[in-house]
């Protein structure tokens, strides 16, 4: 079974005449199936986290650890989607999801396959010969999903992917994604500034305070996603007074925070 281990992890960057800590000692522990969403104010240092674990920015101390194994650079076990979908306009949808597997030398055939299926995942297999061009916004960034899911990774990472869709795609992607995560049942990392978002998605949240960046609350056994896949009524599960009471919780929480670094 997967598992992302990060031990006293510490960033610190260099600045003129001296350094900077981004990230005080962080330590987390992920098994096949969790979501985790990363929450918190701007300089918090979730997208530090997040680049460690994909392997774009090396820890100044401590380990990260992905079945065993350190994480050094990036890999095909870590499937990255950004705020930008980052997709290749002159190839189709299709050939988007099956980009890292042309890589891997895979044949067209099978990556086609392979690419085909993810789309059907994320509610776009009718498009797979489309151009990126021809698709909307929140259709974009579920290529991005489906193109991350293609190589099979242990760890999907997500770095606020739906922080340009308006309200009404979001909620749509939010929901897509959900059922997409139950299909694959992977480990995601996922990263956003909407407490609803973190809520609704996550099944641990963890809000991380800035100067160094730092967990200070974490929140385990989250039950909205879960509901809503066993109900599937999203509007239901964020209108519930647990729902409710745990957002102005954290709402609370951050807005302290703030206040305390202003």
């Amino acid at each position: 079974m997967p598992t992302l281990d990060i031990r006293d992890l510490e960033v610190h960057y260099a600045i003129k005449g001296g350094s900077l800590q981004a990230l005080a000692p962080v330590n987390l522990t992920m098994h096949d199936g969790d979501f985790v969403v990363a929450l918190g104010a701007s300089g918090c240092g979730k997208s530090t986290l997040l680049n460690c674990i994909a392997g774009f920015l090396p820890p100044s101390s401590g380990e990260i650890l992905l079945d065993d194994k350190p994480i050094v650079s990036p890999g095909a076990d870590r499937g990255v989607v950004f705020q930008k979908h980052a997709l290749m306009p002159w190839l189709n949808v299709r050939d988007n999801v099956a980009l890292g597997l042309r890589f891997g030398g895979m044949d067209t055939s099978k990556r086609d396959a392979i690419a085909d299926a993810k789309l059907a995942l994320v509610g776009l297999e009718k498009y797979g010969d489309r151009a990126v061009y021809e698709l909307s916004g929140g259709m974009q960034q579920r290529v991005g999903i489906a193109r991350a899911l293609a190589s099979d990774p242990a760890l999907l990472l997500m770095d606020e992917p739906m922080g340009a869709l308006d309200a009404f795609t979001r909620e749509t992607v939010q929901e897509i994604l959900l059922h997409a995560w139950q299909a694959s049942n992977k480990m995601v990392f996922f990263i956003t500034h909407s407490v609803e978002e973190a809520l609704f998605l996550g099944t641990r949240l963890i809000v991380m305070s800035p100067s160094p960046g730092r967990i200070s609350h974490v929140y385990n056994d989250v039950p909205f996603s879960r509901q809503f896949l066993a109900h599937g009524d999203a509007r239901k599960v964020k209108s519930e007074p647990e729902f409710i009471r745990m957002r102005e919780e954290v709402l609370a929480i951050i807005h302290h925070r703030e206040a305390a670094h202003v």
